[in-house]
């Protein structure tokens, strides 16, 4: 049993797609300001989306290790479908409310400088996700 996560191909392309879009969103920011962080790993939002990149490597790879007919493979695109549509519709959203909570707390807060912004890029375009869902299906296609 313990082998078999060393050679799961699926888990090891899904780890591998999240790798590369995270690694890309880094060096892009980076370039963008001109500074390399290691926080910017953990940053939401920005190209490409590496959940978009995880649930398509996974989908792609279930389907081809345990088939498109499978319950796992219905599980597994259900997943993907509420994971992009999260990062699409609600976070988005909250991206937006964010905007509007920082236009509120410039008025309110202007010079006391006690309320930090907050981050409005939470969600994710068309583009970054669907660069992120082709990193995964190539992820997948190569490895598994």
């Amino acid at each position: 049993m313990n082998d078999y996560l060393i050679i799961n191909n699926v888990l090891l392309s899904t780890i591998l797609a999240w790798f590369i879009a995270q690694t890309m969103k880094v060096f892009i920011l980076a370039y963008k300001q001109k500074k390399f962080r290691w926080g910017l790993y953990s940053l939401p939002g920005n190209f490409p989306s590496s959940h978009s990149a995880v649930v398509s490597a996974l989908v792609v790879g279930v389907g081809i290790v345990e088939g498109i007919d499978s319950a796992i493979f219905a599980v597994a695109v259900i997943l993907a479908f509420f994971i992009v549509y999260d990062a699409k519709v609600i976070r988005g959203a909250a991206g937006r409310q964010a905007q509007s909570l920082n236009k509120i707390i410039e008025k309110i807060g202007e010079g006391s400088g006690d309320i930090d912004k907050l981050k409005e890029i939470l969600g994710h375009s068309v583009l970054e996700i669907s660069s992120g869902i082709i990193i995964g299906i190539i992820c997948s296609l190569l490895i598994v």
